[in-house]
């Protein structure tokens, strides 16, 4: 069994629009339809960005940041014209009030008042028309969210944020210990209150990490004053200092809601209430594919960690990783998918790990964990051209003693550097990924590089290079500079040091470089998966009949490019068995194709199967192809699917075309009866032998002269002459002649015998069968299938929109039409058979009509219809035992890699929840200032410009005191 997808094919470069939605952490689709049809024309509000100047109403808290506002209903979206300073995303149902200021004469400003307080200013610096109607855009926007409910719904919901009690007067720190988790009991036995915001496994059974070491303290009191300055969970504006904070390292208790709030998957879990809830319910008793892939991985997550030592933990596991198999089908469960959950487990509760785990895989890390793992192999390869490009010295070395990259980078990434480096370091890694992206994964993985250049051009094997990263990833807490006379230098740490050198010396490599090198690398990626899937398909079948490998997979890629034109419908997995086995051989699911895809693979590889013309109308001179269609394609499409399922198997197709391509004479003969015998009782009924004819009519409906269908008509002559002389005779009582008895039509009438001397008789049908019928099933390399092209600026993208497919068929139709206006245009049909072929070449093109059987040049009708852009595809032949060229990606090794990093989790003993009345030293090192907490990145964080003048910036001064207008 085996499944061929094509949606690698389908996919297409994001739009702006999209872009934008990513950047700002925005779902794609509306959050809630609405029932009400009236509702329903509310919410399509027009999208609008409009130049602004961004100022928060507390005086002295921040500066203020000209950049572009984005009306994204029902979101309002701000970033800085760096795109990196300042940035936010509002939902709509969280302003509680918009007012316009009365300032200066020429200045247009808004007041916005959020659910948290917050007073933010924005100064509309375009012109006053472009200004008038983004108000009244927003003015909409806000009217339909009003309408919809949704702002009725926030005060719930931010009930179960941590950060609304962490800010409150009375805070959340009686029933917590140091690290975060919570007090099981009280002094006096009894069991605290619950709490209605939301955590992870952590609040049970603690944090990893030494909360001392981790300054938790410290961390609370800097995050406790950011957020109730700058808003919290569904209000967060991200400010450098977030920034600054999120890399010094997210305090325990707060990481989980930051997670989602930098992420964007608060926005999913505030959109979609009881989604979670009832998926649970949906799954409940079910069972497949994926959820047994799960059982198997649930006690190989994160073994080490206490929670998964317990039900709560390994059932908390399995209803997330369920749950989310069960919403995405076509992904299900993917290999490192367990990891990333468990670790997320630990800080997030389930509905939050399970909208996480969803912008994880569909948006921050498209591809990673799919069944191709596409993402994960398209990163690798542009992970290798980064290394090439900024550490060419260990490139070089790499390939110079054979050591695959990937064999350690590829666990790296999949798992968010969670299944290699200790969790404390790992997750703080996480916390920058959420905060500025996934170039985070690519600056440190160059950085360990760097950081481990000298001893790594020392390594001679891929064994060697796993050893010197584990034993690097175990150091990571010690001294970067044990022997320096400096404190402060020996108090800087290895982690330090690498978030120092990928933040600093890889901050070249930014988001447009990662999408830049994703597009130059993708064909490669997409072709080398393919091959390999090609290959697995290939070796996956239970017999090959006759056939080589090399022509089997020819067939697959006549199979895979009808796919590609006609989709079938999604893979299944068959209905479970009453019978169980103990072999362990259980059915999974394959792909099966119904009679559309059947006619368009059926038409690359038979030349009756489809329709060939040569058009030449005096503007061009093309060949077109269609899909024939015809009850005899039908009726083999039911003769091969000998499992009586309604569709077709790659093995199926393999097993059908053994049993035609390789026959001799006699057994053409015996299988083109039995196409047409329907109950296979071993005769012919009088229609199916006026079924029979006309499928030999259909096969030689383009063949030039008269001789086939001549011999059509001797044939049906000699069936029913025969055919009548085997009936049983009987004498009419009124005319006493005698002649055979009368049977009905559906009776049976023709035998195998008969039917084969009746063709033997006939020197064009016999010839069809001992050669012409085998040699029409045609197996030829098809060209790689290339997929959409990339966005390539203004020109390229209004070139991609003219020379689409339908626009070539229009341009074609009109010049044909021309061409019947001027008298020139001509259609000239390619013959199935060719045999009897005698019509002269054109001139303008040479080897148009010759018969097929007798070409071999390359100017032959088979070679021009090869290299037409709209006739034929292909795919190179199989070589199983030929080794790849160097500058051929691979796929084995990296999913080698993948088999071999999951399999276990090398424990780190800094990962070990600190012990609360152990009284540490530390406080004496690093001193009552929490500032000081700020300092290990102070030294890679770039100055942030604000893009405003002396001039601009006292405006906005001044509109902080300014007074609504009246």
């Amino acid at each position: 069994m085996s499944t061929i997808s094509t949606q690698l094919r389908n996919f297409k470069e994001p739009t702006k629009d999209q872009l934008t939605h990513v950047f700002f952490s925005i779902p794609e689709m509306p959050p809630v339809p609405l029932k009400d049809t009236e509702k329903q024309g509310t919410g399509d509000i027009e999208k609008m960005e409009i130049n602004a100047i961004l100022s928060l109403g507390a005086q002295e808290v921040e500066d203020s940041y000209a950049g572009k506002l984005h009306l994204l209903p029902p979101y309002l979206a701000f970033s800085s014209l760096d795109r990196k300073s300042v940035r936010f995303t509002l939902p709509l149902s969280t302003v509680r009030r918009v007012e316009r200021l009365n300032a200066r004469a020429g200045v247009y400003a808004l007041s916005l008042s959020t659910w948290h307080g917050m007073k933010i200013i924005v100064q509309l610096t375009s012109l006053r028309p472009t200004a008038d109607l983004f108000c009244s855009l927003l003015r909409e926007a806000l009217k339909a969210e009003l309408q919809r409910g949704q702002m009725k719904a926030v005060k719930g919901f931010v009930k179960t944020c941590y950060s609304e009690g962490l800010v409150s007067p009375s805070g959340v720190s009686d029933n917590e210990r140091e690290d975060g988790s919570l007090i099981t009991e009280t002094k006096d036995g009894c069991p605290p209150p619950e709490t209605e915001f939301h955590g992870g496994l952590g609040l049970q059974f603690k944090f990893p990490g030494d909360p001392k070491k981790l300054r938790e303290a410290s961390k609370i009191k800097l995050w406790t004053t950011y957020l109730k300055n700058h808003g919290r969970n569904l209000t967060l504006l991200r400010y450098p200092q977030c920034t600054r904070l999120v890399q010094v390292g997210l305090p325990n208790r707060l990481r989980g809601e930051m997670w989602e709030t930098l992420s964007g998957s608060i926005y999913l879990r505030y959109s979609n209430p009881g989604v979670y809830d009832q998926l649970l319910l949906d799954i409940k008793g079910t069972n497949s594919t994926s959820f047994e892939d799960i059982e198997k991985d649930l006690h190989r997550s994160l073994p080490e960690y206490a929670g998964y030592q317990a039900d709560e933990g390994i059932s908390a596991l399995r209803r997330v990783l369920q749950a989310y198999s069960h919403r995405n089908p076509e992904v299900g469960y993917c290999q490192a998918m367990n990891i990333l959950a468990a670790a997320i487990l630990i800080y997030m509760s389930e509905e939050q790990t399970f909208w996480l785990l969803e912008v994880l895989c569909d948006r921050l890390l498209p591809g990673y964990y799919s069944p191709t793992m596409h993402g994960t192999l398209l990163d690798q390869r542009v992970f290798e051209s980064l290394v090439t490009r900024c550490l060419p010295m260990i490139s070089d070395h790499f390939q110079a003693v054979d050591v695959q990259l990937s064999v350690a980078s590829l666990p790296w990434f999949l798992s968010l550097y969670i299944n290699s480096m200790p969790m404390v370091f790992a997750f703080r890694i996480a916390d920058c990924f959420f905060c500025m992206g996934p170039k985070v994964l690519f600056q440190v993985g160059l950085a360990i590089l760097k950081i481990n250049g000298e001893k790594l051009l020392q390594i001679q094997d891929d064994g060697g290079f796993l050893n010197l990263m584990r034993e690097y990833f175990a150091s990571l807490g010690d001294s970067a500079h044990p022997a320096s006379a400096d404190p402060r230098a020996r108090a800087i740490t290895r982690f330090q040091e690498l978030l120092l050198v990928s933040f600093r010396e890889f901050a070249v490599i930014s988001d447009e470089t990662i999408l830049s090198e994703r597009r130059k690398y993708r064909n490669e990626i997409v072709n080398s998966i393919e091959s390999f899937s090609k290959r697995s398909a290939v070796r996956n079948l239970k017999t090959l009949g006759r056939f080589t490998k090399e022509q089997a997979g020819f067939i697959y890629d006549a199979l895979y490019k009808a796919m590609c034109e006609v989709p079938p419908p999604p893979a299944v997995a068959p209905p479970p068995s009453l019978l169980v086995t103990n072999d362990g051989n259980q059915e999974r699911a394959e792909t099966r194709i119904g009679i559309p895809t059947f006619q368009v693979f059926l038409s690359e590889i038979l030349t009756w199967a489809r329709n060939e013309k040569i058009v030449i109308n005096g503007f061009q001179q093309r060949i077109d192809r269609e899909v024939a269609e015809h009850e005899l394609i039908d009726r083999l499409f039911y003769f091969w699917d000998t499992s009586c399922k309604g569709s077709l198997s790659f093995q199926d197709l393999v097993s059908g075309l053994d049993g035609v391509m390789f026959n001799d004479l006699m057994e053409n003969i015996e299988w083109f009866f039995n196409l047409h015998d329907k109950n296979n009782d071993g005769y012919l009924t009088k229609d199916e032998v006026l079924t029979l004819s006309e499928s030999f009519l259909f096969i030689f409906r383009h063949e030039i002269g008269d001789a086939y269908l001549g011999a059509v008509s001797k044939f049906m002559t000699n069936a029913f002459e025969y055919g009548d002389s085997l009936l049983p005779q009987q004498t009419s009582s009124e005319t006493g002649a005698t002649g055979p008895q009368g049977i009905g039509h559906n009776q049976p009438y023709l035998n195998l015998a008969t039917f084969r001397m009746v063709v033997l008789v006939d020197e064009v049908l016999e010839s069809f069968f001992e050669t012409d019928l085998s040699a029409s099933f045609r197996l030829e390399p098809v060209p790689d299938l290339e997929l959409p092209p990339a966005s390539s600026g203004f020109l390229g993208d209004l070139w991609s929109n003219i020379a689409t497919q339908d626009n070539r068929k229009m341009f074609n139709r009109l010049s044909d039409e021309l061409g019947k206006t001027i008298g020139k245009h001509q259609v000239i049909y390619r013959p199935t058979i060719g045999r009897f072929t005698k019509l002269e070449e054109p001139t303008a093109r040479e080897s148009l009509i010759s018969p097929p059987a007798k070409t071999t040049s390359g100017s032959s009708l088979n070679s021009v219809v090869a290299s037409s852009s709209s006739s034929t595809l292909g795919a190179s032949p199989i070589h199983d035992n030929d080794p790849s060229p160097a500058s051929v990606f691979s796929p084995m090794p990296h999913l080698k890699a993948v088999n071999a990093a999951f399999m276990e989790r090398t424990p780190f003993a800094i990962d070990d929840a600190g012990d609360d009345d152990d009284d540490s030293d530390l406080d004496m090192v690093h001193g009552e200032d929490d500032d000081q907490v700020m300092d290990e990145v102070d030294a890679f964080l770039e100055a942030h410009d604000s893009g405003l003048t002396e001039a601009d910036k006292e405006v906005a001064k001044d509109l902080l005191h300014a007074e609504p207008v009246k």
